[in-house]
């Protein structure tokens, strides 16, 4: 079958000639994989590494999928294709031609295209979508996968990720593209000339930074506070340095190094703000500055991890885990304290996320609801409780180092924002001789030490596609019953599963997922879920001791026992 496909591209007199040249020094694995399959759409879209194939991102996969979305969108009548679509991009490889191609093929169909001038961060986008009353958005981003990658991501009129259901329809139309090589649009400057395309920058830059700049609760000490920022060559430089200054800190030190956009991410192994390493230059430049916190964003700034100077001087890096409890009781609390907490407040996190978060949500009178992982659910359930007025929006967080603080102005992870309110925690409790990992101390004390765990286990390829299937039906088929000395008291299937509370009442029911999760006797819990966004399967581990110590020990516990059976296996 692939080779099928592999000679219908090399037989194409057309095809790119940067393409080709990729195509024609392939080996006989490399084929395989290029064209064993098409790319699909997973947790968080499309995404692909780069290069000639059907599994591959490229001209021709990314028209396909646009002429099935720009058929998805034309369906809903002239007034959706007259609300048009927006269009943004990060620092990606083809980033800025595959935007524009997406454009050319939507413009094709009549839908005007709003394309920004330049990479703008994906949280800016789903604003975007909600300030220019579009139809619909999209991000070529691979957010924190490696430099050979590049990704494809759709957006409803709320500016909210694709949810299954609608992201099932799109697929359905793009798989009725028989042949993408065929798919043909006209130059840019045609379109443009038709008022089609329209770009767009400074106008939207302003604007979405003056909202982000109103969503800080506590008027801090601006002067005090030192920062170290890197946007690990992604899209974060600019909206993060200007709200910032909007907001008069005086000491925001950049790593230089870092600052400029580049698709081959030089200075770091993986631009992903949850590895260690990628703070590597980010502590060196705090330890020059003493610097009381570091911050890093992913490529498409809709993900920030936190560093905090410890006692003796050094930095550790929060997970994200601690990061969202921080950031969600610094809310509630300060909230609570003014009298802006909304009545039937609600905070949303995943199946996969902590339940500290959970515990101080239940302190404050603040419901909780996990969904699935993918922010695109989150964002969902926020349309919902718009639509019903039940409840209201106070946060939303994922382990994963993503958060959205206020849902008015985008309904995506937002880096920007959780910045914003980041150094805003940070200085306030500064100023009471506080740092962050002071207050996780109290709240541990409070709340019990939480500790979690995650083993990521790269499977490329169509082998490793098989392993990670084998896995999870051999774990379905043969249950763990007893890790780490304790029992397995309740396990979750995901393939068919209603989220319940403690009455046995249905909380929300949620779409088919690949995920198992697993219940100890302790109130320990570990899960397995194939990732959505790279070829790899997790093993998600949280327990909750008295203290920090004794979490570590549990957490090291499951981690070698469930490997030892999970490596068994695949």
């Amino acid at each position: 079958m692939w080779k099928t496909e592999y000679e219908k591209w090399e037989n194409f007199s057309e095809l790119d000639m940067e393409l080709r040249e990729q195509l024609v020094v392939m080996d006989e694995k490399t084929k395989e994989d290029a064209f064993y399959k098409e790319l699909e759409f997973g947790t968080a879209g499309m995404r692909g590494i780069l290069g000639p194939g059907t599994n591959r991102m490229n001209i021709y996969t990314v028209r396909k999928a646009n002429d099935g979305f720009a058929r998805y969108i034309a369906a809903h009548g002239e007034a959706a294709k007259q609300r048009g679509i927006v269009i943004a991009y990060d620092c990606r490889h083809k980033s800025p031609e595959f935007a524009m191609e997406s454009a050319k093929v939507m413009a094709s169909y009549g839908i005007k295209a709003y394309v920004f001038e330049s990479l703008r961060p994906t949280p800016e986008l789903s604003y975007a979508v909600r300030e220019l009353n579009a139809f619909a958005g999209i991000v070529i981003t691979a957010s924190h996968n490696p430099k050979e990658y590049n990704g494809y991501k759709i957006y409803d009129q709320t500016g909210c990720q694709s949810v299954p259901a609608e992201a099932a329809r799109v697929v359905e139309l793009v798989n009725e593209v028989e042949n993408e090589l065929l798919l043909t649009v006209a130059d840019e400057k045609v379109y443009m000339e038709q008022g089609l395309i329209e770009m767009l920058g400074e106008e939207i830059d302003a604007k979405y930074n003056e909202v982000v700049c109103n969503i800080t609760i506590n008027d801090v000490p601006k002067d005090e506070l030192r920062i170290v920022f890197t946007p690990q060559h992604g899209t974060a430089n600019v909206p993060v340095r200007r709200a910032l200054e909007t907001l008069g800190y005086e000491h925001v030190h950049v790593v230089e190094a870092q600052a400029t956009p580049d698709g081959d991410f030089p200075t770091v192994e993986l631009p992903n703000p949850e590895d260690p390493k990628s703070f590597t230059m980010a502590m060196e430049l705090g330890a020059k500055v003493d610097a009381d916190i570091l911050l890093a964003t992913d490529p498409d700034a809709d993900r920030v991890g936190l560093a905090v100077k410890t006692a003796n001087g050094t930095y550790e890096l929060l997970n994200g885990n601690q990061t969202g409890a921080l950031t969600f009781h610094y809310l509630v609390t300060q909230r609570q304290a003014k009298g802006t907490l909304p009545t039937n407040p609600v905070m949303f996190t995943t199946i996969v996320s902590s339940d500290l978060a959970e515990e101080i949500a239940t302190k404050y009178g603040v419901s909780t609801e996990r969904t699935l992982t993918g922010f695109k659910f989150i964002g969902d359930r926020v349309h919902h409780y718009e639509n019903t007025g039940e409840k209201n929006f106070i946060f939303g967080y994922e382990e994963s180092f993503g958060s959205l603080v206020d849902a008015t102005i985008a309904r995506d992870k937002d880096a920007v924002q959780a910045v914003v309110i980041a150094v805003e925690m940070a200085a306030y409790y500064k100023a009471q001789g506080k740092t962050l990992f002071d207050v996780l101390a109290e709240i541990g004390d409070e709340f019990g030490y939480f500790q979690e765990g995650l083993i990521s286990m790269s499977l490329p390829g169509k082998d490793g596609l098989e392993k990670i299937q084998t896995l999870m039906s051999t774990a379905r088929k043969q249950p763990f019953t007893t890790i780490a000395g304790q029992v397995v008291i309740a396990h979750e299937d995901y393939h068919q599963q209603l989220r319940r509370d403690e009455t046995g009442e249905t909380i929300i029911e949620l779409p088919q997922a690949d995920v198992l999760k697993y219940y100890l006797a302790d109130g320990s819990w570990f899960c397995l879920r194939p990732s959505g966004t790279e070829p790899k399967a997790k093993v998600y581990i949280s327990a909750k001791k008295a203290t920090q110590a004794e979490s570590q020990e549990m957490v090291a516990k499951i981690e070698a026992d469930v490997m030892a059976i999970v490596n068994t296996i695949i």
